[in-house]
């Protein structure tokens, strides 16, 4: 396959996936704040540094207000990562590659930036935030069940595949970021009825409330819900599944090309700590600090794949 398709469907479906993601981090933000009685701005501003979205909203927003913050993550002209943007770039990524995309992918892809056009033509009210939230993730599983459902299991969809989870992963480690690092109000609130409303809402905006009550019978703990979406591989947003898919899919491109790159053994040797390692070893390390170290560990991943498969 040309490079130049491989990278096209590689980042149609990180754009898809970021847009989904940019929206459960604003429902981990919305939720976040409605459990607080002042309604503290200083959420919406733990929600933009996990987002990696601070320092562009203060080029052009003096103060975060959750107003200002919702609007510039779903819609911002000056932010290359909104929703809107992401959406934009993904239809724009799968018209390049639109002979290597089925007619039902390319449909969905089309109707999700055709939706979303409307929906964020305007700042969306906040009552009306979570029914947007829904929309968003709703449209991007419909672009990923019909690729799922209609392509053939070839290079192309081992890109795509490649492209969907180390995005992932880079968001399930920002979600459990905006919890644990920046949004619990203070150390007192530790273990207390607040702290374990903010973890219940973690797992309810990555779509885990359930799954994770029957993996754990419901005992929601922070040390149980962090191993939940960090090691365990049966959970599909946890950074152990993504990087099982994330290996079993530069597998097929090894063994389809006849040659390994350094993504591999960089993908191998993560999969291999997050396999053998303990969540009290992670929280005796300091989670933030094991999430800021796979976060970059996760973007040299990236990048060793756009180099070593030829994404230009």
């Amino acid at each position: 396959m040309l490079g130049r398709t491989a990278n096209g469907l590689y980042w149609m479906f990180r754009y898809i996936e970021r847009a989904e993601n940019i929206a459960r981090l604003l429902d981990a933000g919305l939720r976040m704040s409605l459990t607080h009685s002042s309604g503290e701005q200083g959420d919406w501003e733990g929600v933009l540094q996990s987002a990696g979205m601070h320092t562009a909203y203060s080029e052009s927003y003096d103060d975060v207000t959750s107003v200002d913050a919702v609007d510039f993550m779903l819609r911002g002209k000056n932010n290359p990562s909104s929703i809107m943007h992401c959406i934009d770039s993904a239809r724009s990524n799968g018209r390049m590659v639109r002979t290597a995309l089925t007619r039902e992918c390319w449909e969905a892809t089309n109707e999700f930036w055709i939706d979303m056009k409307q929906l964020l033509a305007r700042r969306v009210r906040q009552q009306d935030l979570p029914a947007v939230i829904g929309s968003i993730k709703q449209r991007a599983g419909l672009v990923r069940g019909a690729f799922h459902g209609t392509t053939l299991r070839n290079d192309g969809y081992n890109f795509a595949r490649m492209g969907t989870f180390i995005e992932r992963a880079d968001n399930t480690a920002r979600i459990l970021d905006v919890k644990y690092y920046v949004l619990l109000p203070s150390l007192s609130h530790i273990g207390s009825s607040l702290d374990n409303v903010q973890w219940e809402s973690i797992l309810r905006s990555v779509s885990a409330y359930r799954a994770f009550g029957w993996a754990y019978d419901g005992e929601i703990t922070p040390a149980h819900i962090a191993d939940f979406l960090i090691l365990n591989s049966q959970m599909p947003r946890s950074l152990a599944y993504c990087y099982e898919k994330m290996c079993s899919n530069l597998g097929y491109l090894a063994k389809q090309y006849g040659q390994t790159i350094k993504a591999h053994d960089t993908a191998a040797a993560t999969l291999k700590s997050l396999q053998k390692g303990s969540i009290e070893e992670i929280m005796d390390q300091g989670l933030h600090e094991f999430i800021e170290e796979f976060i970059h560990h996760n973007n040299k991943l990236g990048l060793e794949i756009s180099e070593g498969y030829r994404f230009y």
